[in-house]
């Protein structure tokens, strides 16, 4: 024990260890694998961190999100630990140096998005290192029991077999028990591995304040001037309230910016530093932003919107008072924007038709490899692109598919050295091959193009081993390499289904998990009026026991129950004229027309058809943004009836 806190001090300049911590560092370094379910700000991070520095290969770390790594990074950066991440926003010659340094055995942490098992040239290069621990952060996100259910994360599991990674450690602040169980189950890991620290905070104030729609923007005013400079993120549901709410403070002499993912990635890493270094005071944010941000000093969380779960909420406070201090939680809570968040579940819902058309692209199609580009699928089917992912993995899940690869279908480069050069620094059969791969390359102006088909063609080798000379033509400088239009590559497993039977299974899994999203936040709402002690009901959602009845330090320990004001004053939907919101719509949209579509025009929902047809620059997109989304179908079924 004494050795393990020698290492702490060494590494980090840390003296002890947090609650939970050097628990699940030892069984990491006994080989076990493990999961630490801790609170946010409760020091997950370090349960990874110190691990890979006594371990003896590379601990790889997947993160759902770009501002997770970044702040992870720069806390091992400035403790001289080799890490890196990679990541889209990496110029060519860094990305190549981190893949370099990963293979050398010269780095002893790497981050990557989930996403970059699929690439094709970074599976090549990682078979290529010594990966000893595979962490993976957020876990919860494997769950489809969870608040953020990501359906590529179900191929961790794996991910890790492919790549013949021993153990993995799964870290989390937001768990319920099933959540915990099915993490748990899909990486085989031990009940007795598994440590959970408890999720109730003392030194939190969580105040729900019953707020109308019309008042919120003085209400958030008034409690930042009580501390115009105290660190403060303000959370809301929608893109343009971000920007609305943001300058309403900025006009009232609050430092205040939005931060959301319509944003430009450069923009929102230089307000994040702006906000970590503490000239920036207030965040007014999507849920975009937070995840991973390690800032001790945040004195208020502010749900200027309801948040889209209890799960959420546990998530979003957490981020306040990490150095101990008194922090404030304040929810401006209302039934306003309800339909809102509900409206974008029902968004996610594909129509049955549209499973139904990919379920025939599969009968139907010649072969049994099947390659798809989830853009054109998504846009062809009128799927949201997450749906889409998450029906393909219920396709797996059915054994009808099985993932296989992605690969890139467009290949070109830039030659730094002529054609001979490249060829003359081979000899035999390997120059004859390079020959082969150069004479089936046509150059443009700049870019040069790999017909691949026409090298498998011509010379008796695989595809795998063109890319391996290019990858190495690039690593030595002779070309710059670019890989373009991703192809996702599935083995059809059976054509053998009946169409309609598994398209209504499908369509039935979804609207389960339509109905699950949906319960989230009438139970969130449900949290929030209710007549218990706020801490108590949060500590009990995810299984932790508190003894007294009473925290005293929440809204209904001081002031009692809550009632969430309902104050949107709308129209009956009888008193529009029917023809007139929908005739340019139903024009535009032609064959593409279904009551879904036009319920998601009137009530402001993306649909992929959409983008393709500029149907959200049409009037009267969103008329019905307020309206439930139900409500809204059931009167264009009477409409159109």
């Amino acid at each position: 024990m004494k050795i393990l806190k020698n290492d702490l001090q060494k590494y980090f300049g840390f003296n002890s260890f947090l609650k939970g911590q050097e628990e699940v560092i030892l069984k990491v370094l006994d080989h076990q694998s493990a999961a630490a379910i801790f609170p946010t700000g409760a020091g997950k991070s370090l349960c990874y961190q110190l691990p890979a520095m006594l371990l003896p290969g590379m601990t790889l770390v997947v993160s759902p999100l770009l501002s997770l790594m970044k702040d992870q990074l720069d806390f091992l950066l400035e403790n001289n630990i080799p890490a890196a991440r990679l990541d889209s926003t990496l110029q060519k010659n860094e990305y190549n140096a981190i893949l370099e340094r990963a293979k050398k055995g010269e780095l002893k942490i790497l981050m990557i998005s989930v996403e970059r098992f699929k690439n094709e040239r970074f599976r090549s290069h990682l078979e290529k290192m010594n990966v000893t621990l595979l962490v993976v952060d957020e876990a919860h996100c494997i769950s489809e029991w969870g608040h953020n259910f990501r359906p590529e994360y179900l191929k961790l599991p794996d991910y890790q077999k492919e790549f013949k990674i021993e153990q993995t450690l799964l870290l989390t602040a937001t768990a319920t028990n099933m959540v915990i169980e099915d993490m748990c189950t899909k990486f085989n890991i031990y009940k007795e591995n598994v440590f959970v620290t408890g999720f109730y905070r003392d030194n939190l104030f969580l105040q729900i304040t019953p707020t109308a729609a019309y008042e919120k923007k003085n209400r958030l005013l008034q409690r930042i001037q009580e501390a115009p400079r105290a660190p403060t993120i303000v959370y809301v549901t929608l893109q343009k309230t971000a920007e609305d709410v943001a300058e309403f403070l900025c006009t009232n002499k609050i430092n205040a910016h939005p931060y959301h993912a319509g944003m430009e990635t450069v923009i929102r890493e230089e307000i994040q530093n702006k906000f970590m270094g503490g000239t920036l005071t207030c965040i007014v944010a999507t849920i975009a932003f937070g995840m991973g941000i390690d800032k001790k000093d945040i004195r208020r969380i502010i749900h200027y919107d309801l948040p889209k779960s209890i799960e959420n909420y546990s998530q979003e406070i957490g981020r306040s008072g990490r150095d101990g201090s008194p922090a404030l939680c304040e929810v401006l809570a209302g039934r306003d924007n309800i339909h809102i968040l509900e409206n974008f579940i029902y968004g996610d819902t594909p129509e049955k038709h549209s499973i139904f058309e990919l379920l025939r692209t599969i009968k139907e199609h010649k072969g049994f490899v099947w390659e798809i580009k989830g853009v054109k699928l998504s846009n062809d089917l009128n799927i949201r692109i997450l749906p889409l992912k998450t029906l393909l993995v219920y396709l797996a899940m059915e054994k009808i598919i099985r993932p296989k690869l992605t690969y890139f279908d467009e290949y070109s480069f830039k030659y730094h050295t002529e054609p001979a050069g490249i060829i003359n620094n081979f000899k035999g059969e390997r120059q004859q091959f390079v020959a082969a791969v150069i004479n089936h390359c046509h150059t443009r102006k700049i870019w040069t193009d790999v017909d691949i088909q026409g090298i498998l063609r011509s010379y008796d080798t695989d595809r795998q081993r063109i890319l391996t000379a290019l990858e190495y033509f690039d690593e030595k400088g002779w070309i710059e390499l670019q890989a373009r239009q991703a192809l996702e590559v599935y083995d059809i497993m059976t054509q053998a289904f009946d169409l309609e039977v598994m398209a209504e299974k499908m369509y039935a899994l979804f609207k389960s998990k339509e109905a699950l999203e949906i319960q989230r936040i009438h139970r969130m709402v449900g949290f929030f009026e209710s007549d218990l002690c706020i801490s108590k009901q949060l500590a009990g959602y995810f299984g932790e026991y508190l003894e007294k009845e009473r925290c005293g330090h929440c809204s209904f320990c001081k002031n009692g129950k809550a009632v969430l004001p309902d104050t949107t004053e709308i129209k009956p939907l009888s008193h529009f004229e029917f023809n007139a919101i929908t005739v340019v719509f139903i024009e535009a949209v032609g064959e593409q027309f279904t009551e879904v579509n036009l319920t998601k025009f009137l009530c402001g929902i993306y649909t992929p058809v959409f983008s393709k047809l500029k149907i959200k620059k049409l009037p009267n997109f969103g008329i019905f943004e307020k309206y439930p989304f139900l409500e809204v179908k059931n009167w264009i079924g009477e409409m159109m009836g």
